[in-house]
């Protein structure tokens, strides 16, 4: 068995994962990442991306980050409800933007980053233990794309490896080890070749169910509407597709096109029990998930990593244990209110499937006022685009 060491070994290659390595790089902390996809499985798996302007602003420091250049930037969404539409206007209410653009194209621009800089970036590597993250020497041992079984000894491990986390049973006790709550409906997702239907993203409550009209390109639609969780994703035809999304979107005439995607995407919510043991710490989707309706996934891990960085920072390089010791607590906050805020977008959006009469129009009622209230259109769009990051770390960000 061969048996390395590093400072601390990321376990996970995904957003969260691959921008820690770069953080830390910078601060003189050498890490080794492992992921036991493959690149190209990393860099082919289609996820939408609405990034907040404090994660683009972070993306800023990626050499060759396409965020701005290849990403749209949008001033606001719309929120459509009885048949008419009502703009959020991001800048006019907080300054601030988002950036649409696909987490698998961040991750194209963070392997690629990591490798041209040298990182030690283990694809095909599977982890199979990781122990004594209560010494002071973790250990993560697995196998390699070859086979060939591995030991690395750390100074700290890091969970980044997703809802399926390998480190989570570690740091909780169990792999199922938080506070959890799945919904009562899904998504139906389809891209479609088609241009897009509107220049910005479209959220419909009607009376059909909800309904997101997006784009991934000039010439590429990403839309969706709610559906039973348990529907076969081949079940419908392309027309009925289109007629149920057309249905979900009264008053928006949809650009129609071929349907060369479909999925189903289930609801669920979740916050690890515990964040950090010993020498272990979880970020993103290994430490909680949230539903899709706020658009808060990739940005809470990049908020995770960035508190985190900053902690390592203050405890492997200076020998100070004080943010490291407050990693939980500190990120626990903003895990929450984006918790909140995606429970209230989705609440707010969809139709319950017991939902009557009283919990229909009471749901027109708070969109009402969220619309007409300058209060509510500049809290959606606060935490809509994001949050300030507490960063704190040496290099200057954005």
């Amino acid at each position: 068995m061969t048996v390395e060491r590093t400072r601390v070994a990321i376990v996970g290659a995904g957003p969260a994962g691959l921008f820690l390595s770069h953080l830390l790089a910078e601060i003189g902390i050498d890490s080794v990442v492992l992921d036991q996809r493959s690149r190209s499985e990393i860099e082919s798996t289609i996820r939408a991306g609405i990034l907040e302007q404090g994660t683009v602003e972070l993306l800023d420091r990626i050499p060759g980050s396409r965020a701005r250049t290849v990403g749209h930037r949008h001033d606001g969404i719309q929120l459509r409800f009885a048949g008419e539409g009502h703009r959020i206007d991001f800048p006019g209410s907080v300054g601030r933007s988002v950036w649409l653009y696909p987490q698998h194209e961040v991750l194209q621009d963070l392997i690629a980053a990591r490798l041209a800089a040298g990182q030690d970036l283990r694809f095909g590597a599977t982890v199979t233990a990781v122990t004594g993250v209560d010494s002071e020497t973790p250990r993560v041992t697995g196998t390699t794309a070859d086979g060939t079984p591995f030991e690395l000894l750390a100074d700290f491990v890091v969970g980044a490896d997703g809802s399926r986390s390998v480190v989570r049973p570690v740091v909780t006790g169990s792999s199922t080890g938080g506070y959890f709550r799945e919904y009562p409906f899904a998504w139906f997702g389809i891209l479609c070749e088609a241009p897009p239907s509107a220049d910005e993203l479209i959220y419909s409550n009607a009376p059909e169910g909800f309904a997101l009209i997006s784009q991934r390109s000039e010439t590429v639609q990403r839309m969706y509407f709610q559906c039973d969780p348990h529907i076969d994703a081949d079940a419908l035809s392309e027309a009925q597709l289109w007629d149920t999304l057309q249905a979900c979107v009264p008053g928006t005439t949809l650009t129609e096109g071929p349907i060369f995607q479909r999925d189903v995407l289930r609801f669920r919510s979740f916050v690890a029990h515990e964040l950090r043991r010993g020498r272990a710490a979880l970020v993103g989707d290994a430490a909680h998930t949230v539903p899709p309706t706020g658009a808060k996934g990739m940005n809470l891990a990049i908020a995770d990593v960035v508190l985190l960085a900053r902690a390592l920072e203050e405890w492997l390089g200076h020998g100070r244990t004080e943010l490291i010791d407050a990693y939980p607590e500190t990120a626990s906050r903003r895990i929450w209110k984006a918790q909140h805020f995606s429970w209230w977008m989705t609440s707010m959006l969809h139709a319950a499937p017991d939902a009557s009469e009283f919990d229909r129009l009471r749901q027109l009622g708070e969109l009402r006022s969220v619309v007409e209230s300058e209060a509510g259109r500049t809290y959606l769009a606060e935490a809509y685009t994001g949050w300030p990051l507490e960063t704190g770390l040496t290099a200057p960000v954005g």
